[in-house]
């Protein structure tokens, strides 16, 4: 199988999607398979710049935002004229955040019919935006904490949501922009700094207790995973990236009950986006062991230690061959999609 593995871009989350793309590449190589290096920014990657690929690490804070879009600097249009691009059996998105994840990639894909992992453009859009997911999930009966948009006074957030409650670009990963606001006088700016990462922004009431992760494939529940940051409340980015900022425990210390319980509502939060290959599904749970789901990710990220690819280690599932599946899953929709009637 030659897959193209595309990666990289400008968004604020640059540095994650280079150690994704870098480990795909290795894994689906290790798995016999031909992988292309195609960084959206810079194009296809040489033998000795894969090999600065492979040593890239990603730094303690997102780089800047870059004026909101998150394009790639190769234009999308451009991207799939790329022949390496054409002539590959499928295109792994290992894109995070911008055009890579909110559909406008994969809406350019479909129109060249050319296959790619993951869901497609409208699902990736719906999913990236945190507002309209929260809905949805809502309409399922997917229990979610209580939100609002911005502008709001923050008197009224207080009233409604009641502080702390966390304030986060509405269309961002990773936790870039995110802040915990404990008092009304600190909203302000933290509305502020979520707005150098999007043009929306949300606020959402803070659900203290502990934090899990279910991966998805196929449509299907994998491991269920807890994630306990080192340093603080929350699962920020220095916690994600840095060695040492959390314990990530798969599968997670829950009586049966509570981890079948995650695992269906990580199925039902999948189906209701109409998400298709593999996603992630975040959770709070509340100190009544209440479950409350936080978001959906289209493309979560793909490191051998990620949380998706632990979630399938523990289902039984080696990272190679989840790379392969995820290949061979977006291969079998675009047929199917094809068929005719």
């Amino acid at each position: 199988m030659k897959v193209a593995v595309l990666f990289g871009g400008t968004s604020a989350e640059r540095d994650v999607s280079i150690a994704s793309g870098a480990q795909v590449i290795r894994a689906l190589r290790s798995a016999g398979h031909e992988a292309i290096a195609i960084d959206t920014v810079s194009g296809v990657l040489g033998p000795q710049e894969e090999r600065k690929l492979l040593e890239w690490n990603v730094a303690e804070t997102p780089p800047a935002a870059d004026g909101r879009s998150g394009a790639p600097a190769t234009s999308v249009l451009a991207l799939t004229g790329l022949p390496e691009l054409r002539s590959a059996d499928v295109v792994f998105i290992a894109l995070h955040g911008g055009a890579g994840e909110d559909g406008t990639l994969q809406a350019a894909l479909d129109l060249c019919a050319i296959p790619y992992t993951g869901s497609g453009h409208a699902a990736s859009a719906i999913a990236m935006d945190k507002d309209i997911s929260k809905r949805l999930f809502r309409s399922a009966g997917i229990p979610t904490a209580d939100w609002l948009m911005a502008p709001v006074d923050a008197g009224e957030a207080g009233r409604m949501l009641g502080f702390p409650l966390v304030v986060k670009p509405n269309k961002q990963g990773s936790t870039v922009g995110l802040a915990v606001v404990r008092e009304e006088q600190s909203l302000d700016a933290a509305i502020r700094q979520a707005l150098e990462f999007d043009d929306e922004v949300m606020l959402e009431r803070f659900v203290p207790g502990r934090e899990f992760t279910v991966g998805v494939l196929d449509g299907e529940p994998l491991s269920v995973g807890e994630i306990i940051p080192r340093h603080g409340e929350i699962f920020d980015y220095a916690s994600k990236y840095q060695k040492g900022g959390a314990t990530e425990v798969f599968p997670a210390n829950l009586p049966a009950e509570l981890a079948n319980r995650a695992r269906e509502l990580a199925r039902r939060a999948h189906h209701a986006l109409k998400l298709a290959g593999h996603s992630r599904v975040d959770f709070r749970m509340d100190r009544a062991g209440e479950l409350w789901c936080l978001e959906a990710n289209t493309s979560p990220g793909m490191t051998a230690t990620s949380l998706l690819p632990q979630s399938g280690q523990a289902a039984g599932i080696r990272f190679p061959q989840l790379c392969e599946r995820i290949c061979l899953l977006a291969i079998e929709q675009h047929q199917r999609a094809r068929r005719p009637g």
